[in-house]
């Protein structure tokens, strides 16, 4: 992975030195970044592996310290153009990326964008994306908790294709329209020539109040067995008072059971989120969730029943200066069935862990 580091200096090079146009303008359109999170995690089913269940994907490995995500980040933005340009290494990259080819296992984010209209906010953005589904991402520190819920795991952190956004004038209505290249792929999938689609819509009234809507619409299967899928997340995030914040959401999909076929199979993830400032840099978070996915379109658990996991979390959060962020995390899962495997080979119902991380962001 070292040698991937000199091409990717190479690229964010090029966004200031291969275009003569880019190379005259004014130096300040290009801003350069980084965001670096280590973790340590002790899972109590102690497996040897030291791997948490596949249907984690953030924050997977248990009893070592390691790196979650580290990206290097250049962002070019002018009036009428703009480009994001990420490299990143860690579990999160390992997991999230595994299908990916090559150096695509690497890029978190490379994108470029041109305005449509003088007189309005009206872009059209194209390459691999930041997921337009759910308001966790893979950068911990902009999340209230520490670990992912299991409804952010399964769903899109990624996305490859085209997408067009206006905001409104007043900043309080976002709307895009996408066209993709899969559930979570940068690469399609092979035989696969299904175009997918998503919407977000954005409605801000007031720096109190975020109201979102996203949806894909799409297969993740080649065509000779394509299956359609339906999907749509939906929260409200609410700064209650100074002190108080709460997040809710839901996640809903279904997906045809076999293809060409009437019936569908569905799962659903309901989701609560607290936040309470102790002090300027102290916080605490605790979150509620459940996940039902009973004929496992998108968690297979192999037990009768399907997956049906409820969670809690608790986290405390210190800022140790305005850049640096520690916190720590216990967090609960319970099954309806005995579904987490211990490292004897047992099963039990109950998963427990306890994490503790440190992130840094690089200005």
């Amino acid at each position: 992975m070292k040698n991937n580091w000199p091409y990717c200096l190479y690229l964010i090079g090029c966004l200031t030195a291969t275009d003569p146009s880019l190379a005259q303008s004014d130096s300040t359109a290009v801003q350069f970044s980084g965001y670096l999170e280590t973790y340590y995690q002790y899972d109590s089913r102690k497996p040897g592996n030291h791997q948490r269940p596949d249907f984690v994907y953030s924050h997977n490995r248990h009893n070592e310290f390691t790196l979650n995500l580290g990206y290097l980040r250049a962002d070019y933005k002018q009036e009428n153009v703009r480009a994001h340009l990420a490299w990143m290494v860690g579990t999160y990259a390992n997991a999230n990326l595994a299908a990916e080819p090559g150096v695509l296992k690497n890029i978190y984010e490379a994108n470029a964008g041109v305005r449509l209209s003088r007189q309005k906010n009206l872009w059209l953005d194209a390459g691999i994306l930041s997921s337009h589904i759910g308001f966790e991402s893979a950068v911990g520190a902009n999340c209230w908790n520490l670990t992912r819920s299991i409804m952010a795991d399964n769903s899109p952190y990624f996305e490859s294709g085209a997408k067009l956004t206006y905001t409104s004038d007043n900043g309080q209505w976002l709307v895009s329209g996408l066209i993709l290249n899969g559930w979570q792929r940068i690469q399609r999938v092979m035989d696969n020539n299904t175009p997918a689609f998503g919407h977000q819509l954005t409605y801000t009234p007031n720096a109190r109040v975020t109201l979102n809507s996203s949806s894909f619409i799409g297969s993740d299967t080649p065509d000779s067995t394509r299956r359609m899928r339906y999907f749509h997340n939906f929260y409200g995030q609410f700064a209650l008072t100074e002190k108080w914040g709460a997040l809710v959401g839901f996640d809903i999909g279904a997906q045809q059971a076999e293809p060409k076929g009437n019936r569908y199979s569905v799962w659903y993830a309901p989701i609560v989120q607290l936040r309470y400032a102790l002090t300027d840099k102290a916080r605490l978070a605790a979150r509620a969730e459940y996940y039902d996915d009973r004929d496992g379109v998108i968690i297979a658990s192999g037990v009768p029943g399907g997956f049906r996991v409820s969670g809690f979390s608790v986290n405390f959060d210190y800022a140790l200066s305005p850049l640096a962020l520690w916190r720590i995390e216990a967090k609960r899962l319970d099954g309806r069935v005995s579904i987490f495997e211990n490292n004897d080979g047992t099963y039990t119902k109950n998963n427990l862990t306890l994490t503790t991380s440190l992130a840094i962001r690089m200005p």
